[in-house]
Protein backbone atom coordinates (compact mmCIF):
# COMPACT_ATOMS: atom_id res chain seq x y z
CA UNK A 1 0.00 0.00 0.00
CA UNK A 2 1.66 3.25 -1.15
CA UNK A 3 2.19 6.00 1.69
CA UNK A 4 -1.15 7.71 2.09
CA UNK A 5 0.83 11.19 3.91
CA UNK A 6 2.81 11.20 0.47
CA UNK A 7 0.00 11.11 -1.43
CA UNK A 8 -1.08 14.00 1.04
CA UNK A 9 2.01 16.22 0.81
CA UNK A 10 3.39 15.45 -2.74
CA UNK A 11 -0.08 14.29 -5.05
CA UNK A 12 2.46 15.06 -8.13
CA UNK A 13 5.15 13.14 -7.84
CA UNK A 14 2.74 10.06 -6.78
CA UNK A 15 0.76 10.51 -9.84
CA UNK A 16 3.68 11.06 -12.08
CA UNK A 17 5.68 7.53 -10.52
CA UNK A 18 2.23 6.00 -11.09
CA UNK A 19 2.00 7.66 -14.61
CA UNK A 20 5.08 5.71 -15.89
CA UNK A 21 3.69 2.24 -14.83
CA UNK A 22 0.85 3.23 -17.07
CA UNK A 23 -1.49 3.82 -14.30
CA UNK A 24 -4.81 5.64 -14.81
CA UNK A 25 -3.97 8.56 -11.63
CA UNK A 26 -7.56 10.02 -11.68
CA UNK A 27 -8.49 7.88 -8.82
CA UNK A 28 -5.70 9.71 -6.94
CA UNK A 29 -7.72 12.91 -6.61
CA UNK A 30 -10.85 10.06 -5.17
CA UNK A 31 -8.39 9.70 -2.36
CA UNK A 32 -7.14 13.14 -1.66
CA UNK A 33 -11.03 14.68 -1.68
CA UNK A 34 -11.98 12.02 0.68
CA UNK A 35 -9.12 12.06 2.88
CA UNK A 36 -10.08 15.95 3.18
CA UNK A 37 -13.57 14.93 4.46
CA UNK A 38 -11.90 11.96 6.76
CA UNK A 39 -9.37 14.64 8.60
CA UNK A 40 -12.47 16.80 8.89
CA UNK A 41 -14.34 14.30 10.76
CA UNK A 42 -12.10 13.41 12.15
CA UNK A 43 -11.17 16.94 13.38
CA UNK A 44 -14.63 17.34 14.51
CA UNK A 45 -14.32 14.41 16.45
CA UNK A 46 -11.09 15.29 18.56
CA UNK A 47 -13.02 18.66 19.23
CA UNK A 48 -15.96 16.76 20.80
CA UNK A 49 -13.82 14.58 22.67
CA UNK A 50 -12.33 17.35 24.31
CA UNK A 51 -15.62 18.97 25.29
CA UNK A 52 -16.84 15.72 26.42
CA UNK A 53 -13.89 15.67 28.91
CA UNK A 54 -14.66 19.04 30.33
CA UNK A 55 -18.48 17.98 30.79
CA UNK A 56 -17.38 16.29 34.27
CA UNK A 57 -15.56 19.36 35.63
CA UNK A 58 -18.05 21.50 34.74
CA UNK A 59 -20.39 18.71 36.92
CA UNK A 60 -18.13 18.74 39.47
CA UNK A 61 -17.67 23.17 39.79
CA UNK A 62 -22.11 23.19 39.32
CA UNK A 63 -22.54 20.22 42.12
CA UNK A 64 -20.19 22.56 44.67
CA UNK A 65 -21.99 25.47 43.58
CA UNK A 66 -25.23 24.19 43.96
CA UNK A 67 -27.03 24.23 40.87
CA UNK A 68 -28.99 21.95 38.73
CA UNK A 69 -26.59 19.91 37.04
CA UNK A 70 -29.51 18.17 34.62
CA UNK A 71 -28.80 20.70 31.59
CA UNK A 72 -24.98 19.92 31.96
CA UNK A 73 -25.44 15.98 31.61
CA UNK A 74 -27.91 16.22 28.69
CA UNK A 75 -25.30 18.26 27.01
CA UNK A 76 -22.93 15.58 27.79
CA UNK A 77 -25.45 12.98 26.38
CA UNK A 78 -25.77 15.20 23.02
CA UNK A 79 -21.75 15.29 22.60
CA UNK A 80 -21.56 11.30 23.23
CA UNK A 81 -24.55 10.98 20.71
CA UNK A 82 -22.90 13.53 18.24
CA UNK A 83 -19.75 11.91 18.23
CA UNK A 84 -20.90 8.20 17.74
CA UNK A 85 -22.71 9.06 14.39
CA UNK A 86 -19.32 10.98 13.52
CA UNK A 87 -17.36 7.89 14.91
CA UNK A 88 -19.10 5.73 12.75
CA UNK A 89 -18.86 8.51 9.48
CA UNK A 90 -14.84 8.70 10.24
CA UNK A 91 -14.89 5.28 10.31
CA UNK A 92 -16.99 4.10 7.13
CA UNK A 93 -14.63 7.12 5.15
CA UNK A 94 -11.34 5.28 6.63
CA UNK A 95 -12.46 1.82 4.84
CA UNK A 96 -13.06 3.75 1.61
CA UNK A 97 -10.12 5.25 1.37
CA UNK A 98 -8.22 1.78 2.23
CA UNK A 99 -10.08 -0.20 -0.30
CA UNK A 100 -9.25 2.27 -2.82
CA UNK A 101 -5.22 2.18 -2.01
CA UNK A 102 -5.40 -1.90 -1.98
CA UNK A 103 -5.75 -1.37 -5.59
CA UNK A 104 -3.38 1.30 -6.61
CA UNK A 105 0.98 -0.29 -7.15
CA UNK A 106 3.71 0.50 -5.59
CA UNK A 107 5.76 3.74 -6.91
CA UNK A 108 8.70 2.86 -9.10
CA UNK A 109 12.01 3.10 -7.71
CA UNK A 110 13.71 6.17 -9.48
CA UNK A 111 16.25 3.42 -11.05
CA UNK A 112 13.53 1.74 -12.50
CA UNK A 113 14.07 2.20 -16.43
CA UNK A 114 10.92 3.93 -18.10
CA UNK A 115 9.23 1.83 -20.32
CA UNK A 116 5.42 0.54 -21.93
CA UNK A 117 6.17 -3.06 -21.41
CA UNK A 118 8.52 -5.93 -21.63
CA UNK A 119 9.65 -4.86 -24.70
CA UNK A 120 11.50 -2.48 -23.39
CA UNK A 121 12.71 -3.80 -20.51
CA UNK A 122 16.86 -3.91 -19.86
CA UNK A 123 19.49 -6.73 -20.17
CA UNK A 124 21.98 -6.03 -17.28
CA UNK A 125 24.61 -9.05 -17.76
CA UNK A 126 24.83 -12.53 -19.26
CA UNK A 127 26.28 -15.52 -17.57
CA UNK A 128 27.01 -18.44 -19.89
CA UNK A 129 27.20 -19.64 -23.66
CA UNK A 130 24.21 -21.06 -24.98
CA UNK A 131 25.69 -24.48 -26.58
CA UNK A 132 22.52 -26.25 -27.64
CA UNK A 133 19.56 -24.73 -30.48
CA UNK A 134 16.19 -26.04 -31.59
CA UNK A 135 17.89 -27.74 -34.10
CA UNK A 136 20.09 -29.99 -32.07
CA UNK A 137 17.58 -31.11 -29.69
CA UNK A 138 14.26 -32.73 -28.66
CA UNK A 139 12.23 -30.54 -26.89
CA UNK A 140 11.24 -31.56 -23.70
CA UNK A 141 7.44 -32.11 -24.06
CA UNK A 142 8.53 -34.28 -27.03
CA UNK A 143 10.89 -36.75 -24.95
CA UNK A 144 7.74 -39.51 -24.16
CA UNK A 145 5.26 -40.44 -21.96
CA UNK A 146 8.03 -43.16 -20.58
CA UNK A 147 9.32 -39.31 -18.98
CA UNK A 148 6.81 -36.75 -19.35
CA UNK A 149 2.73 -37.86 -19.76
CA UNK A 150 0.67 -34.98 -20.39
CA UNK A 151 -2.41 -37.61 -21.69
CA UNK A 152 -2.56 -38.60 -17.54
CA UNK A 153 -2.09 -35.60 -16.30
CA UNK A 154 -4.77 -33.82 -18.00
CA UNK A 155 -7.20 -37.02 -16.95
CA UNK A 156 -6.37 -35.95 -13.58
CA UNK A 157 -6.23 -32.25 -13.51
CA UNK A 158 -7.57 -31.33 -16.81
CA UNK A 159 -5.42 -28.51 -19.12
CA UNK A 160 -1.63 -27.32 -17.45
CA UNK A 161 -1.16 -30.48 -15.47
CA UNK A 162 1.60 -32.74 -15.97
CA UNK A 163 2.48 -35.96 -14.65
CA UNK A 164 6.50 -36.93 -14.38
CA UNK A 165 7.57 -39.94 -14.40
CA UNK A 166 10.72 -42.40 -13.33
CA UNK A 167 13.88 -40.55 -13.39
CA UNK A 168 12.39 -37.52 -14.86
CA UNK A 169 10.04 -37.62 -11.33
CA UNK A 170 13.80 -38.39 -9.35
CA UNK A 171 15.36 -35.46 -11.27
CA UNK A 172 12.84 -32.87 -10.37
CA UNK A 173 13.03 -34.22 -6.72
CA UNK A 174 16.65 -33.17 -6.69
CA UNK A 175 16.20 -29.89 -8.36
CA UNK A 176 14.24 -28.44 -5.67
CA UNK A 177 16.16 -30.35 -2.83
CA UNK A 178 19.44 -29.10 -4.36
CA UNK A 179 18.29 -25.07 -4.67
CA UNK A 180 16.79 -25.21 -0.67
CA UNK A 181 19.91 -26.76 0.49
CA UNK A 182 22.24 -23.78 -1.65
CA UNK A 183 20.02 -21.32 -0.13
CA UNK A 184 20.22 -22.63 3.40
CA UNK A 185 24.14 -22.73 2.64
CA UNK A 186 23.17 -19.00 2.04
CA UNK A 187 21.99 -17.82 5.10
CA UNK A 188 18.48 -18.27 4.40
CA UNK A 189 16.65 -20.18 7.23
CA UNK A 190 14.68 -22.68 5.97
CA UNK A 191 10.41 -22.73 6.38
CA UNK A 192 7.59 -24.89 5.96
CA UNK A 193 4.46 -22.85 5.43
CA UNK A 194 0.83 -23.56 4.56
CA UNK A 195 0.02 -23.80 1.28
CA UNK A 196 -3.51 -22.62 2.04
CA UNK A 197 -3.68 -19.29 3.35
CA UNK A 198 -6.79 -16.74 4.65
CA UNK A 199 -7.69 -13.78 2.32
CA UNK A 200 -5.83 -11.51 4.44
CA UNK A 201 -2.50 -12.97 3.83
CA UNK A 202 -2.84 -12.70 -0.08
CA UNK A 203 -4.17 -9.14 0.74
CA UNK A 204 -1.08 -8.53 2.54
CA UNK A 205 1.14 -9.28 -0.39
CA UNK A 206 -0.43 -8.00 -2.59
CA UNK A 207 -2.75 -10.54 -4.90
CA UNK A 208 -5.80 -9.48 -3.65
CA UNK A 209 -7.88 -8.00 -4.85
CA UNK A 210 -6.92 -7.12 -7.79
CA UNK A 211 -5.86 -10.93 -9.13
CA UNK A 212 -8.52 -13.03 -7.48
CA UNK A 213 -8.78 -14.57 -10.63
CA UNK A 214 -5.45 -15.81 -10.98
CA UNK A 215 -5.97 -17.88 -7.45
CA UNK A 216 -7.69 -20.96 -6.60
CA UNK A 217 -10.19 -20.34 -3.75
CA UNK A 218 -12.04 -23.04 -1.64
CA UNK A 219 -15.16 -22.90 0.15
CA UNK A 220 -14.19 -21.60 3.25
CA UNK A 221 -11.89 -18.84 3.38
CA UNK A 222 -9.04 -19.95 2.02
CA UNK A 223 -6.97 -19.91 -0.79
CA UNK A 224 -4.00 -22.15 -2.56
CA UNK A 225 -0.84 -20.13 -2.67
CA UNK A 226 0.57 -18.93 -5.89
CA UNK A 227 3.91 -18.92 -4.39
CA UNK A 228 5.93 -19.06 -0.63
CA UNK A 229 6.35 -15.27 -1.23
CA UNK A 230 2.45 -15.07 0.69
CA UNK A 231 3.05 -16.46 4.02
CA UNK A 232 6.59 -16.04 3.86
CA UNK A 233 6.09 -12.54 3.84
CA UNK A 234 2.94 -12.23 6.36
CA UNK A 235 5.41 -14.76 8.87
CA UNK A 236 5.72 -11.36 10.82
CA UNK A 237 2.42 -9.84 9.91
CA UNK A 238 0.86 -7.47 12.91
CA UNK A 239 4.49 -7.59 14.41
CA UNK A 240 6.98 -5.21 15.41
CA UNK A 241 10.83 -6.40 14.31
CA UNK A 242 13.94 -5.76 16.14
CA UNK A 243 16.04 -3.73 14.12
CA UNK A 244 19.42 -5.71 15.86
CA UNK A 245 17.91 -8.61 14.33
CA UNK A 246 17.38 -8.13 10.91
CA UNK A 247 17.79 -9.15 7.84
CA UNK A 248 15.72 -11.74 8.54
CA UNK A 249 16.21 -14.48 5.23
CA UNK A 250 13.93 -17.51 4.99
CA UNK A 251 13.65 -20.49 1.93
CA UNK A 252 10.82 -22.27 1.15
CA UNK A 253 10.24 -24.83 -1.35
CA UNK A 254 6.24 -25.26 -1.90
CA UNK A 255 3.97 -26.26 -4.52
CA UNK A 256 2.49 -22.98 -6.52
CA UNK A 257 -1.09 -22.86 -7.90
CA UNK A 258 -2.40 -20.65 -10.39
CA UNK A 259 -5.13 -20.41 -12.74
CA UNK A 260 -2.67 -18.58 -15.25
CA UNK A 261 -5.98 -16.87 -16.04
CA UNK A 262 -4.24 -14.20 -18.54
CA UNK A 263 -2.36 -16.76 -20.44
CA UNK A 264 -4.82 -18.09 -22.95
CA UNK A 265 -3.25 -19.61 -25.77
CA UNK A 266 0.52 -19.11 -24.08
CA UNK A 267 2.85 -21.81 -24.04
CA UNK A 268 0.32 -24.33 -24.86
CA UNK A 269 2.59 -27.20 -24.75
CA UNK A 270 4.80 -28.73 -22.17
CA UNK A 271 5.90 -27.81 -18.69
CA UNK A 272 6.48 -23.71 -19.33
CA UNK A 273 3.36 -23.07 -17.76
CA UNK A 274 1.38 -25.23 -15.51
CA UNK A 275 -1.63 -24.65 -12.75
CA UNK A 276 0.59 -26.58 -10.31
CA UNK A 277 4.05 -26.09 -10.06
CA UNK A 278 7.37 -26.26 -7.28
CA UNK A 279 9.27 -22.86 -6.50
CA UNK A 280 11.86 -22.59 -3.79
CA UNK A 281 10.89 -18.60 -2.64
CA UNK A 282 13.28 -16.26 -0.69
CA UNK A 283 12.21 -13.93 1.20
CA UNK A 284 13.90 -10.93 3.40
CA UNK A 285 12.89 -8.56 6.19
CA UNK A 286 15.42 -5.86 6.56
CA UNK A 287 15.31 -1.62 6.97
CA UNK A 288 15.36 0.98 4.41
CA UNK A 289 19.15 1.61 4.30
CA UNK A 290 19.85 -1.87 2.98
CA UNK A 291 17.12 -3.06 0.77
CA UNK A 292 18.87 -2.54 -2.56
CA UNK A 293 21.78 -4.00 -1.35
CA UNK A 294 19.52 -6.71 -0.21
CA UNK A 295 17.78 -7.11 -3.44
CA UNK A 296 21.24 -8.16 -5.33
CA UNK A 297 22.21 -10.49 -2.66
CA UNK A 298 18.69 -12.20 -3.16
CA UNK A 299 19.53 -11.92 -7.26
CA UNK A 300 23.07 -13.29 -6.58
CA UNK A 301 21.79 -16.56 -4.91
CA UNK A 302 19.46 -17.05 -7.02
CA UNK A 303 22.05 -16.85 -10.16
CA UNK A 304 24.11 -18.95 -7.70
CA UNK A 305 21.96 -21.97 -8.27
CA UNK A 306 22.09 -21.71 -12.15
CA UNK A 307 25.85 -21.23 -12.15
CA UNK A 308 26.57 -24.12 -10.36
CA UNK A 309 24.05 -26.39 -12.72
CA UNK A 310 26.03 -24.39 -15.83
CA UNK A 311 23.05 -23.28 -17.33
CA UNK A 312 23.12 -20.04 -19.52
CA UNK A 313 21.14 -17.62 -18.18
CA UNK A 314 20.36 -13.45 -18.57
CA UNK A 315 19.42 -10.68 -16.06
CA UNK A 316 17.04 -8.87 -16.87
CA UNK A 317 15.99 -5.43 -14.81
CA UNK A 318 12.33 -4.48 -15.35
CA UNK A 319 11.01 -1.69 -16.88
CA UNK A 320 8.40 0.79 -15.33
CA UNK A 321 5.18 -0.82 -17.80
CA UNK A 322 6.22 -4.10 -16.39
CA UNK A 323 6.77 -4.29 -13.00
CA UNK A 324 4.69 -6.17 -10.52
CA UNK A 325 1.81 -4.82 -8.52
CA UNK A 326 3.95 -5.05 -5.23
CA UNK A 327 7.12 -4.50 -6.64
CA UNK A 328 9.23 -1.01 -6.39
CA UNK A 329 12.61 -3.01 -9.01
CA UNK A 330 13.01 -6.47 -9.93
CA UNK A 331 15.68 -7.98 -11.82
CA UNK A 332 14.52 -11.05 -14.04
CA UNK A 333 16.23 -13.93 -14.24
CA UNK A 334 16.01 -16.09 -17.56
CA UNK A 335 17.37 -18.96 -18.57
CA UNK A 336 18.61 -20.47 -22.49
CA UNK A 337 15.81 -22.68 -23.23
CA UNK A 338 17.30 -24.45 -26.71
CA UNK A 339 14.16 -25.81 -27.68
CA UNK A 340 12.98 -21.86 -28.20
CA UNK A 341 15.96 -20.67 -29.33
CA UNK A 342 15.51 -18.04 -26.48
CA UNK A 343 15.62 -17.32 -22.60
CA UNK A 344 12.94 -17.32 -20.41
CA UNK A 345 12.40 -16.14 -17.21
CA UNK A 346 12.83 -18.68 -13.63
CA UNK A 347 12.98 -16.00 -11.37
CA UNK A 348 11.76 -12.49 -10.37
CA UNK A 349 13.44 -10.96 -7.64
CA UNK A 350 12.02 -7.22 -6.32
CA UNK A 351 12.21 -4.95 -3.45
CA UNK A 352 9.04 -3.96 -2.45
CA UNK A 353 10.23 -1.62 0.15
CA UNK A 354 7.43 -0.94 2.58
CA UNK A 355 4.59 -1.06 -0.07
CA UNK A 356 4.12 -5.02 1.67
CA UNK A 357 4.70 -4.31 5.41
CA UNK A 358 2.05 -1.35 5.32
CA UNK A 359 -0.65 -3.73 3.68
CA UNK A 360 0.44 -6.77 6.61
CA UNK A 361 1.42 -4.15 9.23
CA UNK A 362 4.85 -5.35 9.58
CA UNK A 363 6.77 -2.55 11.59
CA UNK A 364 11.02 -1.95 12.58
CA UNK A 365 11.38 -0.85 16.10
CA UNK A 366 13.78 2.31 15.89
CA UNK A 367 14.08 5.78 17.40
CA UNK A 368 11.00 6.25 15.37
CA UNK A 369 9.02 3.21 14.40
CA UNK A 370 9.05 2.57 10.76
CA UNK A 371 7.38 -0.05 8.16
CA UNK A 372 10.25 -2.72 7.12
CA UNK A 373 11.09 -3.32 3.03
CA UNK A 374 10.54 -6.66 2.11
CA UNK A 375 11.76 -8.79 -0.61
CA UNK A 376 11.25 -11.55 -2.48
CA UNK A 377 12.92 -14.18 -5.41
CA UNK A 378 12.35 -17.13 -6.79
CA UNK A 379 15.48 -19.32 -6.00
CA UNK A 380 14.67 -21.45 -8.22
CA UNK A 381 11.18 -22.02 -10.49
CA UNK A 382 11.53 -25.77 -10.10
CA UNK A 383 10.05 -26.96 -13.42
CA UNK A 384 11.35 -24.49 -15.90
CA UNK A 385 14.88 -25.20 -14.45
CA UNK A 386 14.03 -28.81 -15.18
CA UNK A 387 13.18 -27.78 -18.96
CA UNK A 388 16.57 -26.83 -19.25
CA UNK A 389 18.24 -29.41 -17.53
CA UNK A 390 16.54 -32.01 -20.12
CA UNK A 391 17.42 -29.63 -23.06
CA UNK A 392 21.04 -28.06 -22.23
CA UNK A 393 22.29 -31.08 -21.59
CA UNK A 394 20.98 -33.96 -23.68
CA UNK A 395 22.65 -35.90 -26.61
CA UNK A 396 22.04 -38.79 -28.41
CA UNK A 397 21.99 -41.23 -25.84
CA UNK A 398 20.32 -39.49 -23.19
CA UNK A 399 20.54 -36.38 -20.43
CA UNK A 400 23.79 -36.23 -18.54
CA UNK A 401 23.12 -35.00 -15.21
CA UNK A 402 24.52 -31.79 -14.28
CA UNK A 403 27.91 -32.69 -11.87
CA UNK A 404 26.16 -30.74 -8.55
CA UNK A 405 23.12 -32.74 -9.01
CA UNK A 406 24.43 -36.46 -9.25
CA UNK A 407 24.84 -37.11 -5.34
CA UNK A 408 20.56 -36.40 -5.46
CA UNK A 409 19.77 -38.25 -8.05
CA UNK A 410 22.53 -41.49 -7.85
CA UNK A 411 23.02 -41.51 -11.10
CA UNK A 412 25.12 -39.33 -14.06
CA UNK A 413 22.74 -39.95 -17.25
CA UNK A 414 19.33 -40.71 -17.95
CA UNK A 415 19.42 -42.92 -21.20
CA UNK A 416 16.40 -42.57 -23.60
CA UNK A 417 16.61 -45.93 -24.04
CA UNK A 418 16.51 -48.14 -20.18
Amino acid sequence: MIDLRLLREKPDYVKEKLSKRGFETEILDKIISKDEKWRELKGKADSLRAEKNKISQNINEAKKQGKDIKPIIAEGERIAKEMENIGKKEEEMKKEIDKILMEIPNLPHESVPEGKDETENKEVRKWGEPKKFSKDVIAHHEIGEKFIDFERGSKLGGHRFTVLKGKIAKLERALANFMLDVQVSNGFSEISVPYLVKTKILEGTGQLPKFAEDLYKTDEDLWLIPTAEVPLTNLHRNEILKEEELPLRYAALTPCFRREAGAYGKDIKGLMRQHQFQKVELASFTTKEESYKELELITKNAERILQLLEIPYRIVELCTGDLGFAAAKTYDIEIWIPSQDKYREVSSCSNCEDFQARRANIKIRRKEMEFAHTLNGSGLAVGRTLIAVIENFQDNEGINIPKVLRDYIKTEKIMWKE
